[in-house]
């Protein structure tokens, strides 16, 4: 039974490593997290077995947040001064998206208020789908446009900002690396704080916690350098295969509607975050791969390590996208308290 349950995790880390590798070769900007988006998606439609374990899932967002929590200098803390304007658009942003996209399903593709809401919703991915379990919304439909945004954002933001040139080129490379001795200090003081906070409910909570003890950890001067690289670009591929997964067990017949639905949502929020991360850019002086990423409603965990990989600034990146989680996970339900009231 165990090796059974092993040979879904198998096959996505052979898909994943196997499009990492072509992506790579091919020059493609982010290739660690698009290569595997994209071959386990196939993978998935044509009706292989994949999935990441719950484990193997939450080691990946410790990982991440560590990583993310060690790009927080003093240089940074100082230039975070002029990020509270930043913080308050990306919450307007987020009520702009979740608005236009609602509007959008409901006349153009017909969907019922209380399913346009919950497809609607720009992130969030696994909360949305629990809301969505406990009302009488078409969770199938819901599933996969909030799925397909989340792949098209992981596939194509990192080529907008690459061809933008609104980052750096070239190949990944680390200033310095952590000693194995204070890495694995930290990732079990995170895993403790995770757990914690995951016992709170905290959204995000493993990776919440890793960037949280990385950030006090460099800042302290306990701690210097990045996390090896050897690390990173595994974690990279199964968080994009773990992307690919979400289309296990989808049909076609189902996919049809609901993807041009996902896709259309997705250009259109697309754009609008776009151009407000560009003004955004222009007001504050936040460089504009940055924002862009910030800004993208897409999944936290994916935008963190596209941030990383992009030389994006992972600490504007990362507390963009975790204050507007914490925002959505009080807003949405609200509004569906409204919806049952009328």
């Amino acid at each position: 039974m165990y090796f059974n349950a092993l040979i879904p995790f198998g096959q996505t880390l052979a898909l994943g490593s196997l499009g990492a590798a072509v992506m790579s070769l091919l020059s493609v900007p982010a290739p660690f997290l698009i290569g595997p988006a994209l071959f386990v998606t196939f993978g998935s439609l044509a009706g292989l077995s994949v999935a990441v374990p719950h484990p193997v899932r939450n080691l990946c967002f410790l990982v991440v947040g560590l990583s993310m929590g060690s790009s927080v200098t003093p240089e940074v803390v100082q230039a975070a001064r002029a990020w509270p304007v930043s913080f308050v658009m990306v919450l307007v942003t987020s009520i702009i998206l979740l608005w236009s996209a609602w509007l959008m399903l409901q006349r153009l593709f017909r969907y019922d208020r209380l399913t346009a809401l919950l497809a609607a919703c720009p992130g969030h991915l696994s909360y949305v789908l629990s809301l969505a379990a406990e009302t009488r919304g078409d969770l199938a439909s819901i599933s996969i446009i909030q799925s397909v945004r989340v792949l098209a954002l992981t596939l194509f933001v990192p080529v907008i900002v690459e061809f933008s040139g609104a980052t750096g080129t070239g190949t990944v490379t680390l200033p310095e690396a952590t000693g194995l001795v204070p890495l694995a200090a930290m990732g079990l003081l995170a895993a403790a704080l995770g757990m914690l906070l995951l016992r709170l409910k905290v959204p995000a909570a493993l990776l919440v916690g890793g960037m949280g003890v990385s950030i006090l950890a460099h800042l302290g001067g306990f701690v210097h350098g990045s996390i090896p690289l050897w690390l990173q670009v595994p974690v990279y591929v199964v968080l994009g295969g773990m992307i690919g997964t979400r289309f296990s067990g989808v049909r076609l017949k189902d996919l049809r509607n609901a993807f041009a639905a996902g896709i259309s949502v997705t250009i259109l929020v697309g754009f609008i975050s776009a151009v407000i991360a560009g003004g955004i850019s222009r007001l504050l002086g936040v460089p504009l791969g940055a924002a862009l990423i910030a800004f993208a409603p897409g999944g936290l965990e994916t935008m963190a390590a596209m941030a990383v990989i992009m030389h994006a600034d992972p600490a504007y990146v990362g507390t963009h996208h975790i204050l507007r989680l914490l925002f959505l996970s009080v807003l949405m339900p609200f509004i569906l308290s409204k919806f049952r009231s009328l």
